[in-house]
């Protein structure tokens, strides 16, 4: 008998059909991959078995957890079997953890929760939980608080949270999208060793197919509410047989066609630069500590070259790109751009910073909600000593628009209004409405479904192209990285430890953090 079993489930919110006729199952020990873009239904299949509709919502169809029929059961019934029989790991750990309670309190309240405890055994609990996911107690105590940790180990306190109680059925929502490579890689096999160790199903969600394909025992493929293909893994990647499957396998190595037109003059010069943070006293009167954020790098970008930059959370990449752009001042070396620097004295040079523009990662977050489109793509203006006005302002909106694919109208309408992949075109014009010669982008696809970031990159490359554009490209997912850029730099607690052509780099790294970082990734099957 299945652990879980879906048959025929059919959701409906409003007017609006969400699922239609989807089945899958999942044994104890067995680790089912749900794959699908934004939008495919694959989140709301895993909400339907936990019962976290919203309001409005109509399921119909079968959905058994143990034998427990949870389209049925009250949801007093429901809340006692949340947590104790099947848990969730959610994609953003910082929104899953309250910023205010220790992570031994969050862990601990599971417990409280569901079973007739004092509050020292849930603790003592809590404690063995958080040792299961690595996190020992000499190094994370539990009055430790969300913020104290890294983006791992956050998420490997969530992932204490849902284990807790040793639930039968784990729902893993795209638990690594957010985390460096080789911080993924820890992750997946913590979650692969929980599975095996307590025998427990576990039902994995995930736009990313190399993920999915490295641990799951099955396959099931969703696109518009629809399940359009499943099979044993990995041979299922030699057999696909659905137009989707075989689009989305195929985006997900998907290789921008680049034109490349560089010079040897480096448009971009940084030497030896050097920043040093102060850290707070551990006592009243005890000397304050020092940490080395970025040690002495140096490096060129050429005219119209595409750079990478490599390397887990902490290694001082954003300390560099903000010292890049003019945003934080460095205490040792220079940053010219074609021979200016970024600083005059302890002040940013306002005719450099013009000529430079950024995108990030999260385009949502990037953008003022309140504002429309229009508004929100001319803000670099500020950076111009006479903004253009009226009619001149207008024309330079609509042709930023228009060279990111999307139409002159679209000014008229607010950032939630547009999908993930058009929000980060928004994002690319507003970077481009002062005509800069270096963009830097941080993490700007590692977000996106595989098909919008591959039509994001070819984006890019025909931007780099008709602009004469030069790219740093700032990212922890290396196969983007591979495709992107003509040169790579891999840098590592501070340090630039590997530079080189990316393809040289990738198929022939010399330093052993390097090799490291690509063992990391997860290797993607073929298509046959």
């Amino acid at each position: 008998m299945s652990l879980l079993r879906i048959e025929g489930l059919t959701l409906d919110i409003g007017r609006h059909a969400i699922l239609r006729d989807v089945s899958l199952s999942v044994d104890p020990g067995q680790i089912v991959g749900v794959i699908g873009e934004s939008g495919s239904g694959k989140s709301m299949t895993a909400f339907a078995v936990m019962q976290l509709l919203p309001d409005g919502a109509r399921a119909k169809g079968v959905v058994e957890l143990s034998g427990h029929d949870m389209l049925s059961l009250p949801e007093a019934e429901l809340c006692a079997l949340r947590g104790n029989e099947v848990g969730m790991v959610f994609q953003e750990p910082m929104t899953a953890l309250n910023p205010i309670r220790t992570i031994g309190d969050q862990v601990a309240e599971t417990i409280l929760i569901h079973e007739k405890v004092s509050r020292a055994e849930a603790l003592a609990r809590a404690r063995d939980a958080l040792n299961r996911v690595e996190l020992p107690e000499d190094r994370f105590p539990l009055t430790r608080y969300p913020h104290e940790l890294s983006g791992g180990q956050r998420q490997r306190v969530v992932i204490a949270m849902a284990i807790a109680l040793r639930p039968a059925l784990l729902i893993a929502d795209e638990p690594t999208t957010a985390l460096d490579v080789t911080t993924q890689a820890q992750i997946l096999d913590l979650l692969k060793r929980l599975v095996r160790e307590d025998g427990m199903g576990m039902l994995m969600i995930s736009h990313d197919l190399a993920v999915v394909s490295d641990m799951a025992d099955e396959i099931v493929i969703m696109q518009n509410g629809v399940v359009v293909e499943r099979g044993a893994c990995p041979a299922i990647f030699g057999a696909l047989q659905h137009p989707y499957s075989i689009s989305l396998l195929a985006a997900s190595t998907h290789a921008p066609d680049r034109s490349v037109h560089t010079e040897e003059t480096p448009l971009l010069r940084v030497r030896d630069v050097r920043r040093t943070y102060v850290l707070p006293r551990k006592t009243l009167f005890g000397k304050p500590g020092t940490v080395d954020a970025v040690k002495g790098v140096s490096f060129d970008l050429k005219t119209g070259e595409s750079l990478g930059l490599v390397g887990e959370s902490g290694c001082g990449k954003s300390t560099l790109t903000r010292a890049i752009l003019g945003l934080e001042e460095v205490q040792g070396g220079e940053i010219l751009l074609d021979g200016e620097p970024v600083f005059t004295g302890h002040r940013p040079n306002r005719d450099v910073r013009r000529r430079m523009q950024v995108v990030f990662q999260d385009p949502y977050g990037s953008f003022n909600p309140r504002h429309r489109v229009d508004r929100l793509i001319c803000e670099p203006f500020h950076l111009l000593d006479s903004p253009p006005t009226g009619a001149e302002r207008d024309r330079a909106i609509d042709e930023a628009l228009v060279s990111v694919g999307l139409g002159a109208a679209d000014k008229y309408k607010y950032i939630h209004e547009f999908s993930g992949g058009q929000r980060q075109r928004i994002a690319i014009a507003r970077a481009l409405i002062i005509k800069p010669e270096l963009i830097l982008l941080d993490e700007a696809v590692s977000a996106l479904d595989v098909q919008v970031r591959a039509q994001i990159l070819d984006l890019l490359a025909d931007l780099g192209a008709e602009f004469g554009l030069s790219y740093l490209f700032i990212s922890h997912d290396l196969s983007v990285v591979r495709v992107i850029t003509d040169r790579c730099l891999v840098m590592k607690s501070g340090e630039i430890v590997e530079q080189g052509a990316t393809e040289q780099v990738f198929t022939n790294p010399q330093h052993p953090y390097t090799r490291e970082l690509i063992a990391a990734a997860p290797d993607l099957p073929e298509l046959a």
